[in-house]
């Protein structure tokens, strides 16, 4: 049967087993516009209400489905949009395609309305670009983009222009210069040989104190690294982006690492003697043992990240999930049990560290009691989503996640206002698990309330609609707040850094869903409770102290004096002493609960 260029696209990407795009209308898709209406039975189309949002939603998609996560948008500024979520993909290593219009190509190059050059302006995020000429070009063009973006785990981008789209599509002949492409990609080589794995287990079976670290890559292995972490006795910390890959409940597994982490990861760290890094592209160095001091293993699927952090010793290139169940049996029991127990003691002291700061006081409710509340009340197999800014604070380390649940973010890029197209992305790939939103007021004013328009148009088809969205509402852009005040020993700086108080809760009702509302810590369990039990999405307004510190888990000596020179300016002084000093002796002063 005859089809068009733009019917063409769409049936293509669908057999390679894409089948939901997120994107915006324009006249530069005008034709693929039209051809996404007839594809409805087997492409599922997202109205966004903004270009970006389709990217930041692509690449979610591809975080928590492992698949390539598709978008499309216009020419001109449509496409310049998408720019911010294709680089969010590109810092975390996620496969994403791009369609995207442009001018007809007999006006390229004539400073046509809306023409921009696609090919430079993508050309820095994407592995693959390509601007499409002729009909017969179009399947290699396809199959290319889907290929290198899950190969590569990369970005990529197919320009079509408008004129194009509503040509009859052809398959290229079979002619000199021409190039017939399949669809399938059968997996990369993920395995290393056993040479290289035994040189690694000397390594490790050498160590008498090891830590582990696990990110993003290790998310599909969890049963892989507990195992490793018990035969070598060793205490496991998480990058952000690998929250999910253990849960919180074992003893030895000490939380975050870095600016948002935790102190037993901190002293894990600088006290290890062996250091196995697996699936992870953590960016502070300075968190990490210091050279020399530990034996270093890493074991990651690109061998571009090897060694980059952290001088190795030896490094694997292979799938985290495969190459620690070769790794299993060459691995001697490590028997100094001293090691273990005394990380997990710190542990456990950490946790009740973290319930003693939640507790305490606040103008009006302490930002991390909020997710303190939350955190056993969590629903199984619950997605969890948080924005940047001081959310991700509370959220990497106060929230306590169980094996089965998934959680997510802007790692590398830490893009501000991500948290609500990544709620979206999860709630359309499992429209039957629940999903929490974390985000600031900062975030929810920037795209967040937009977003929510998105949810309007779609929840009712969801089987749980459970979908919540915590907005952490203190006026305040707060995170860089504090870095003004600990980094550059600066007071607050209202004039950039305050920002007008919204009604979160009652925009929710505009939108037919619930709004809650809470400025009182001993109700914010309820809310919670509420929230939970809901049968409609839920925005809740939750009003808490700016001025509680976001502690690093080691505090610098040059942290320290900017701290204390920022005082001359800061405008906010006795409150932001007060939660400091309330913050570092908590669960230290005698009399505690």
């Amino acid at each position: 049967m005859s089809q068009n260029v733009a019917e063409f696209v769409w049936k293509r990407l669908s057999e390679w087993g894409l089948s939901r795009v997120y994107g915006y209308p324009g006249d530069g898709v005008g034709g693929l516009d039209v051809a996404l209406e007839k594809a409805k039975d087997f492409m599922d189309y997202v109205q966004v209400r903004h270009e970006e949002m389709a990217a930041f939603m692509a690449s979610a998609h591809a975080k928590f489905t492992g698949q390539v996560g598709l978008c499309y948008a216009t020419s001109g500024p449509g496409a310049i949009h998408l720019l911010t979520g294709l680089y969010d993909a590109k810092a975390d290593h996620m496969p994403v395609v791009a369609i995207v219009g442009q001018q007809a190509r007999s006006a390229l190059g004539a400073s046509y309305q809306q023409e921009v050059d696609l090919q430079t302006l993508f050309g820095d995020v994407c592995e693959y670009v390509i601007t499409a000429t002729v009909p017969e070009q179009v399947r290699t063009c396809i199959d290319r983009a889907v290929r290198i973006a899950q190969a590569k785990r990369a970005v990529t981008t197919v320009i079509i222009p408008n004129d194009l789209q509503d040509l009859a599509y052809e398959d290229a002949p079979m002619v000199h210069g021409a190039t017939h492409t399949g669809v399938g990609y059968p997996g990369a080589a993920t395995l290393p040989g056993m040479a290289d794995l035994k040189k690694a287990a000397e390594i490790l079976n050498s160590g008498k104190k090891v830590a582990m670290l696990v990110g993003a890559g290790s998310l599909h292995a969890t049963d892989e690294v507990i195992a490793v972490a018990n035969r070598l006795n060793a205490g496991v910390a998480k990058a952000l982006l690998g929250k999910a890959a253990l849960p919180d409940d074992l003893p030895f597994v000490t939380g975050s690492l870095g600016l948002l982490g935790t102190k037993p990861s901190w002293d894990l760290m600088k006290q290890c003697d062996t250091f196995l890094m697996i699936g992870s592209a953590f960016p502070y160095s300075e968190f990490l043992p210091k050279p020399g001091d530990a034996r270093g293993v890493q074991i990651d699927i690109d061998g571009a990240n090897v060694s980059l952090r952290y001088p190795m010793e030896y490094s694997l290139v292979g799938d985290a999930k495969q190459t620690l169940a070769a790794l299993l049996p060459l691995l001697v029991q490590n028997d100094n049990a001293k090691w273990r127990q005394g990380i997990e003691t710190n542990v456990a002291k950490w946790w009740e560290t973290l319930k003693d700061r939640a507790m305490e006081p606040a103008d009006p409710v302490n930002p991390q009691r909020i997710f303190h509340e939350l955190s056993p009340r969590l629903p199984d197999r619950v997605i969890m989503t948080g924005d940047s800014g001081s959310v991700a604070n509370w959220y990497a380390r106060d929230i306590r996640i169980r094996r089965g649940m998934m959680g997510s973010l802007s790692g590398g890029l830490a893009s501000l206002g991500a948290a609500t197209p990544y709620a979206v992305a999860a709630k359309m790939a499992y429209p039957d698990r629940p999903v929490i939103g974390f985000i600031g007021d900062g975030a929810m004013q920037m795209n967040g309330l937009n977003v929510m328009i998105t949810v309007s148009k779609y929840w009712q088809t969801w089987s749980d609609p459970r979908f919540i969205l915590m907005v952490l509402n203190n006026q305040d852009l707060n995170q860089v707040t504090w870095e003004e005040r600990v980094q550059l020993g600066d007071g607050k700086t209202p004039i950039t850094q305050s920002i007008p108080d919204f009604p979160y809760h009652k925009y929710a009702e505009l939108l037919g869903f619930k709004g809650i509302y809470c400025d009182d810590p001993d109700k914010i369990g309820a809310a919670w409770d509420e929230a939970l039990a809901s049968d409609r999405p839920v925005i809740m307004n939750m009003k808490a102290d700016p001025n509680v510190p976001p502690l690093p888990p080691h505090i610098t000596l040059k942290d320290a004096k900017n701290f204390m020179t920022m005082m001359a300016d800061e405008p906010e002084l006795a409150s932001v002493i007060k939660n400091s000093a309330k913050q570092l002796l908590a669960g230290i002063l005698p009399g505690k609960d």
